[in-house]
């Protein structure tokens, strides 16, 4: 299925595909448009080239585009999504949090330093190709970066299980430009980032539960927030 999210994205290349022929012949149609190279062959030989056990029976080679800057994401007018990223390092996270993003329909997504790769192998799994979907881009100067979206017209919404924060269900209706941040599990938003937001919002837990994943989080409240389809 990824492979499938490959084929289709615009940005990417695609090298080559190697698959077992049931996988190959699975994708049909996508290979025969990418006029992409193909190899084929069992499922021991395709484990010996490429050095791991590996599920569906098909992976493939594609480029790195250009990256994207936050001009991209942030600068054409209408009503837009993004959420943003602080210090996420585990790559199955950054993951869920593309295929939420795909899901709900959000614009972009921003990667402050240290987040995970999103188009590291893993972290393209988990998000069911919602990192070939859904642009991204990489932003160093954090958090300045914050202050630059605001200038944009964005309202920042930092999600945080702090008790003080507002509850999501009271935050009212979505603005129309909206970035919604998230921090690390370990250490959650640093005090600088959630200084340069407009509002801190949290998603009310059972008593004794410490907090959610934050791609979990992150899926709770792009469903409340981002409107997809409406």
């Amino acid at each position: 299925m990824v492979v499938a999210a490959l084929l289709a994205a615009p940005r990417f290349r695609v090298r080559s595909v190697l698959g077992t022929a049931s996988a190959v012949a699975s994708l049909g149609e996508a290979l025969e448009r990418s006029a992409t190279r193909v190899y084929v062959g069992p499922p021991e030989t395709l484990e010996r080239v490429v050095g791991f056990r590996f599920h569906r029976g098909c992976l493939a080679a594609g480029e790195r585009p250009a990256g994207l800057g936050l001009d991209a994401l942030a600068g054409p007018a209408g009503r837009r999504v993004l959420v943003a990223l602080e210090a996420v390092t585990n790559p199955d996270n950054v993951g869920g949090v593309f295929r939420n993003a795909m899901a709900f329909g959000a614009d972009g997504v921003l990667l402050g330093p240290g987040c995970a790769d999103p188009l590291y192998r893993r972290a393209l799994r988990v998000s069911m190709g919602g990192a070939l979907v859904t642009p991204s881009a990489t932003v160093p100067d954090w958090p300045a970066a914050l202050a630059r979206l605001r200038a944009a017209g964005f309202t920042i919404a930092a999600l945080t299980p702090d008790p003080a924060a507002v509850d999501i269900t009271a935050f009212g209706d979505a603005p129309e430009r909206l970035v919604l941040l998230l921090g690390s599990e370990a250490k959650g938003l640093s005090a600088a980032s959630r200084a340069a937001t407009d509002a801190q919002v949290r998603i009310a837990i059972a008593p004794g539960v410490d907090s959610l994943n934050v791609a979990t989080a992150g899926g709770i409240a792009l469903h409340r927030l981002a409107r997809v389809g409406r």
